[in-house]
């Protein structure tokens, strides 16, 4: 007999009280020779991403049974970014990360399960659903809910694109007319899914089709299409298939650790930099290292961001294309094909079906494949119809998008530009690295050299810019936001809106230990570290003090002399208890932030919690 993972809590004499449990569940005698399959599933009403979930678990689990496999299906909590932004709940969505990771592994060690098959689509939920999957290290398949489609409103009797960053930007414009706005509002958000820009999630998305654990089409196959059906019941057939391939054969390659190895990461960080995607992934990236036990750091990013070509331009960065465009140009494999060609990628690795990232360029490229099918679902495309209902529609465009000169995706020779859409700055002020996202920032801002105003908090920061404190070509320092300061390390989306709606974007640059969510643009440089409340340099600097940023030469700097910065570090340690926290800021940090902040490393670690802590 097959020795599962499960057979501990269904075979044995010993295990008769447990069995009789699992026939309360609904299992019958046959089953206890089968896998036992866990459905990870997100769905929550309070995520328009995740509103359409749950049907996708019914789904999922039929056709699991069906296949050979008994699914037994749990939830995990989710936070939708865009609702807890801009206030106190903020401070709760990355640390949420970990709690999902703990729970999958709670649900998943106790009841013994051989399998899981992660339903994921927004912000943290598929970053804390990998970081599970590296460290339980069983069978695991990826599915996510899909994007929405991009939001369409008349202007100027034109029907242009439009998303939720719009939204946010025209709703502080003091000049925007309130029934625009009230359409745009309306307008923004049209069908379940995640964000129809290339945002954290549609970012993460993406990502685990060239990390190997879920199949093409994953990050870019819209939520209402028919299409997007076919591709859950592929995955669940899948899972059931790599499962007893791995306890029938003892064939170690599907794992998750076998699959997502530091060459996989490679791929991974080389795609969303090809890509000008969220810089959210490289916390997450870097955490789905620590978790695997992977050799993948800063450095390694900082080198990648120096030669990986800027080629696929997607909503924020662009009002042209949102991920369906994205699709019809070929997603993620279409960008894989182009980093290919021009020796980016690193081709022998192998996903979850088993086959090399030669192979799935061959298959599934549309710039070469001959496979009609393939074809035929990178046609798929937006219906135009509001709805939270999956697979409602059958759309498909007449024609690929496989213009490389100046569509969506590009060849290396046409690319957007030589350097990539995310970047890595050092220097005094970063001593171990801050982000960057090049892809949002205008050309005139590469090189930067301004005058800094400095807030403790995003909130005083929020009410500056609204507050006209700032004027043109100041440097917006918000500090104690990072993982420990925060706590949490809130994304920066409203301030970066606020400066657009201010007509600020163009001509200010902020900087933060913070992060920044996957809709920011402009020169906004996140992820400082060390932080302010890790003793960084961010916390010794002073209204009026000169920051010179440079992103061709990958520096930041804060132009004060060494002496006066040991001066200030002095004044600073001699606060004591005070010392390195932030000042006047009144904020309720519970216990539960308390005790994330207590094991928080910085932002270069993934801010995943510190183990040796424990030790």
């Amino acid at each position: 007999m097959v020795k599962y993972r499960s057979s501990k809590t269904t075979h044995g004499k010993n295990m008769a009280g447990a069995r009789a449990l699992w026939r309360a569940t609904g299992m019958v005698e046959s089953d206890f020779s089968k896998p036992i399959i866990a459905v990870v599933n997100s769905f929550s009403e309070f995520v328009p991403g995740h509103i359409h979930l749950q049907s996708l678990g019914q789904i999922v689990k039929e056709e699991i049974k069906s296949s050979g496999g008994v699914p037994k299906e749990f939830n995990t909590i989710a936070i939708d970014d865009g609702i807890a932004m801009g206030h106190s709940g903020m401070l709760y969505s990355l640390p949420s990360r970990e709690l999902i990771a703990d729970s999958i592994e709670y649900m998943v060690n106790a009841h013994c399960v051989d399998a899981m098959i992660c339903i994921s689509n927004c912000d943290k939920i598929t970053p804390g659903m990998l970081m599970a999957a590296l460290r339980i290290n069983i069978p695991t398949v990826f599915i996510s809910g899909g994007p929405m489609e991009a939001g369409k409103i008349l202007k100027f009797n034109k029907v242009i694109k439009i998303n939720l960053i719009d939204a946010i930007k025209e709703g502080e414009n003091p000049n925007v007319d309130f029934n625009y706005l009230k359409n745009l509002e309306e307008s923004a958000c049209p069908t379940c899914g995640s964000c129809s820009g290339m945002f954290t999630a549609n970012s993460m998305n993406c990502l685990t089709e060239i990390l190997g654990l879920s199949l093409p089409g994953n990050g870019t196959l819209l939520a209402t299409h028919k299409d997007r059906k076919k591709l859950l019941i592929d995955s669940s057939r899948l899972i059931v298939k790599i499962t007893k391939k791995f306890y029938k054969e003892e064939n170690n390659n599907v794992l998750p650790r076998n699959i997502v190895n530091k060459l996989a990461l490679h791929n991974a960080m080389a795609v969303d930099i090809a890509m000008g995607g969220s810089s959210n992934t490289i916390l997450h990236l870097l955490a789905i290292a620590q978790e695997g036990n992977i050799d993948f750091n800063m450095k390694d990013i900082s080198n990648l961001s120096k030669k990986i070509p800027y080629i696929c331009q997607v909503a924020p960065n662009t009002n042209m294309y949102h991920v369906e465009d994205l699709h019809r140009a070929g997603g993620v494999m279409g960008i894989v094909g182009e980093l290919y060609r021009g020796n980016f990628i690193y081709s022998k690795v192998i996903n979850v079906i088993g086959l090399t990232i030669e192979d799935m360029i061959k298959k599934y490229d549309i710039m070469i494949s001959s496979d009609e099918k393939i074809k035929k679902m990178f046609r798929s495309g937006p219906k135009g119809v509001r709805t939270i209902q999956p697979f409602s529609q059958n759309f498909r465009w007449n024609s690929l998008d496989k213009n490389r000169q100046s569509g969506c995706i590009r060849s290396i020779s046409n690319a957007f530009s030589e350097d990539g859409g995310i970047a890595v700055l050092y220097g005094n002020l970063a001593i171990n690295g801050c982000i960057v996202k090049t892809s949002g920032v205008d050309h005139k801002n590469l090189v930067f050299r301004g005058t800094s105003k400095v807030y403790e908090s995003q909130e005083a920061a929020v009410q500056g810019i609204l507050g006209k404190e700032i004027k043109k070509g100041d440097v917006i320092v918000i500090r104690y936001e990072g993982p420990k300061g925060g706590p949490g390390m809130q994304e920066m989306l409203y301030p970066t809106t606020y400066l657009k709606s201010m007509k600020l974007d163009k001509y200010c640059a902020l900087i933060t230990d913070g992060r920044f969510s996957g809709g920011t643009s402009g020169l906004s440089v996140g992820h400082i570290s060390p932080e302010a409340a890790n003793k960084g340099i961010i916390a010794l600097v002073k209204d009026g003090d000169i920051i010179y940023i440079n992103i061709p030469k990958r520096i930041i700097t804060l132009e004060v002399t060494k002496e006066k910065l040991l001066q200030r570090l002095y004044d600073e340690n001699n606060k004591k208890e005070k010392s390195f926290r932030p000042l006047n800021r009144l904020r309720k940090i519970s216990n539960a932030l308390k005790i994330y902040a207590n094991f928080a490393t910085s932002a270069d670690k993934g801010a995943v919690r510190n183990i040796n802590k424990l030790k």
